[in-house]
């Protein structure tokens, strides 16, 4: 492998595990460290820690495991993982052990994704060489869950995922390119989210790659909200279903998309890189 050198921050599960050996296999850059945080904050965890958690987000959690299983397993079984790999507790990005193994790996970029709010040393010492996806349209939303509200509302157009670069606040990071998921007949919420993550890590690598070409395109101007995960109540999660019951997917395909708000697209990717 040749090339640039990057430093991956994410999570540890299914997902962020094909993620990882997806960019470690890529020959335009080279991965030289990724630092997976666990997944004892994540959506099974805390709902099996709530009381008030209904039978239907317990099944929704299932579903989604399930279903990452059916997109990711088979790439993660197959694809060898990243050469350095450091697994740590949730949060742990932040401490002085992992910022020292960062450093030490002398990488040219941070990429981020899936990983907890980084703070201090790793966002001065990379400022403007930090990048993240988001997985929602910013800055329509932000924050936790993010393409789940789109479709609570009716909304799918507006799943997608944001490239940025970080800064100091939730995904508030001067935005570089964004893309739109793809929906096909029969798609559940879980088939949406994870054929998108398949799209967003091939544009991310191509993000990487052309990275010395990348400029910071004028921001959208727009509204939105900042979503946390107690938001994904009982009633949110019964919301969500009862759209798919009632045929969201069907109708966003017939939606022409004269309305859609438009996302920012970066020159240095060329035509083709997201809806």
């Amino acid at each position: 492998m040749t090339g640039r050198r990057i430093v991956i921050l994410t999570g540890d599960e299914l997902r962020h595990r094909y993620f990882t050996r997806r960019l470690a296999q890529d020959p335009r850059f080279t991965v030289v460290l990724a630092v997976c945080e666990g997944a004892e904050k994540g959506l099974s965890a805390r709902l099996a820690r709530d009381p008030d958690a209904s039978e239907l987000q317990q099944r929704h959690a299932a579903a989604r495991q399930r279903a990452e299983e059916d997109f990711f397993a088979e790439t993660v079984h197959y694809l060898p993982d990243a050469p350095n790999v450091l697994r740590v507790p949730k949060g742990d990005v932040n401490t002085e052990t992992v910022v020292a193994r960062v450093l030490d790996a002398q990488p040219d970029l941070l990429v981020c994704y899936g990983a907890s709010l980084v703070r201090g040393v790793l966002l001065d010492r990379f400022a403007g060489r930090f990048l993240n996806v988001h997985l929602g349209l910013s800055p329509w939303y932000r924050g936790s869950g993010t393409n789940i509200w789109p479709l609570i509302e009716g909304r799918p157009h507006m799943v997608g995922a944001t490239f940025m670069q970080i800064d100091a606040g939730i995904d508030t990071g001067p935005v570089l390119h964004q893309i739109r998921a793809v929906l096909a007949l029969g798609d559940s919420p879980h088939s949406i989210g994870n054929r998108l993550i398949r799209q967003m890590t091939q544009v991310y690598a191509d993000l990487i790659a052309a990275f010395d070409r990348v400029t910071i395109p004028d921001p959208v101007q727009a509204e939105g909200r900042l979503f946390r995960n107690a938001d994904f109540d009982a009633r949110a999660c019964r919301a969500l279903y009862d759209q798919f019951g009632s045929g969201l997917v069907e109708r966003a395909l017939d939606d022409p998309g004269t309305d859609w708000p438009q996302l920012v697209k970066n020159p240095a990717l060329g035509k083709g890189q997201g809806a």
